[in-house]
């Protein structure tokens, strides 16, 4: 082979390797999102072990934080600089905020495909879609009303579930005589909002949530019923730790793992904690609906946003929303992660206990017509609304104002903030 010959071929393989590192290059999605507790972490690991099957390796963008507030503070960098993620992990108001400037992808040829319509609950698609376009692909249904308890201890208090508040304060001071926290709490505005919600649900019911919660409602917001709300939230405050201030929740949920605690009233993604420690539901662990809030559910579902990211990557970011549609990825990811699919066509008999419960749960609830959007989760009101009441709810939880001042400030900070 002359040298001209050679130097010919030798091009020719740079190029071709070159074109192929460009290929390569362009199959890979970079995904925000805040899963960065052991469980979570886990349970997204099935999603990148899925893309890597499809030849799509994963940029992760992982921002802390169990609410996503931090995360969509990463994403307005990113995209005022022009330079958006492939998907972000997003939830409730969120997605429509983002939806609205016109800077998500359109997955309406995926979706019709897959038959998505007829299998992803109307609630979910209320969020997943915007101006009847598909623009997010939705992971799974979390529900926020859940007790944990350690199963010793609950069984040395008696074992007997309670039904409303007046059995959990009751079982609370059970925990405390044997020396334990009763009720781990992290304390960070979200969490806050997570249990208030709960205790709103207990209170007053569906009727008395979807007034004060969903309608803002003044009267719902300052009346007898929400008095009783903020008395219970000083109640229970008497059950933390004093440690429990800016606490992340799944160090909360490990202090009732290891029995240093009785209970955490959390989201069932407290359950991927458990499962990554070994343990088993009925064995070592207790879920129930959080006291008073049964045949009731307060979702909130994660969903991945497609952005607009060029067509160059349009290829990798379709295997992604595909991969994440996939009912045998629904069942691996939310096995793990203590959520329920977001399909309602996937069965449940890989599921544990809690899994069993929680799919039976949201499709009785979404039937009954008590399956309704969490406000600490994004899925209820906006975020400047969501933002104003943590802000209320935290200062009264932390003693920073009293209970006549708390039904004084929320009407008007929700107002403020519509």
């Amino acid at each position: 082979m002359n040298m001209r010959n050679f130097a010919s071929l030798a091009a020719g393989a740079a190029l071709i390797a070159l074109a192929a590192g460009s290929a390569k290059a362009a199959e890979e999605v970079e995904v925000l999102h805040w899963w960065t507790a052991g469980g979570e972490a886990a349970a997204l690991n099935v999603l990148k072990e899925n893309l890597a099957k499809e030849g799509v390796s994963w940029k992760d963008m992982p921002v802390a934080g169990g609410s996503g507030v931090q995360a969509m503070t990463a994403l307005r960098a990113r995209v005022t600089s022009g330079d958006p993620p492939t998907a972000v992990q997003m939830l409730g108001f969120d997605i429509r905020d983002w939806a609205e400037q016109g800077v998500v992808g359109n997955l309406d040829e995926l979706a019709e495909k897959q038959g998505w319509a007829k299998v992803i609950p109307e609630a979910l698609q209320a969020f997943s879609k915007y101006d009847d376009h598909w623009i997010a692909a939705p992971v799974n249904v979390h529900s926020t009303n859940w007790l944990w308890l350690n199963k010793a201890a609950f069984d040395k208090a008696g074992g007997k579930e309670p039904a409303n508040i007046e059995e959990l304060i009751a079982l609370l001071d059970k925990f405390k005589e044997q020396g334990l926290t009763p009720l781990a709490h992290g304390g960070q505005p979200w969490q806050d909002g997570t249990l208030w919600e709960s205790v709103v649900l207990s209170t007053g019911g569906m009727d008395f949530y979807k007034k004060a919660v969903i309608d803002l409602d003044p009267a719902a917001l300052s009346g007898d019923q929400m008095k009783q709300v903020f008395d219970t939230m000083s109640k229970l405050r008497t059950y933390f730790d004093p440690n429990f201030s800016g606490r992340d929740w799944n160090l909360s949920t490990a202090l009732v793992i290891e029995g240093k605690a009785g209970a955490q009233q959390m989201g069932d993604w407290s359950k991927g904690e458990w499962l990554r420690a070994d343990k088993k539901p009925g064995t070592d662990f207790v879920c129930m609906r959080f006291p008073g809030t049964q045949g009731n559910v307060l979702f909130n579902a994660d969903q991945f946003v497609m952005f607009d990211v060029g067509e160059e990557k349009r290829d990798a970011q379709m295997k992604l929303a595909s991969a994440v549609e996939d009912p045998a990825f629904q069942i691996a990811f939310n096995t793990v992660k203590g959520s329920v699919p977001a399909r309602t066509d996937v069965p449940g008999d890989q599921f544990d206990d809690c899994g069993k419960k929680g799919i039976k749960d949201v499709a009785d609830a979404a039937k009954a017509g008590t399956l309704v959007g969490s406000l600490a989760h994004g899925y209820a009101q906006p975020g400047a609304v969501k933002e104003a009441v943590f802000d209320v709810i935290t200062q009264h939880l932390n003693g920073q104002i009293d209970t006549a001042t708390a039904l004084k400030r929320l009407p008007e900070a929700v107002a403020a903030a519509k």
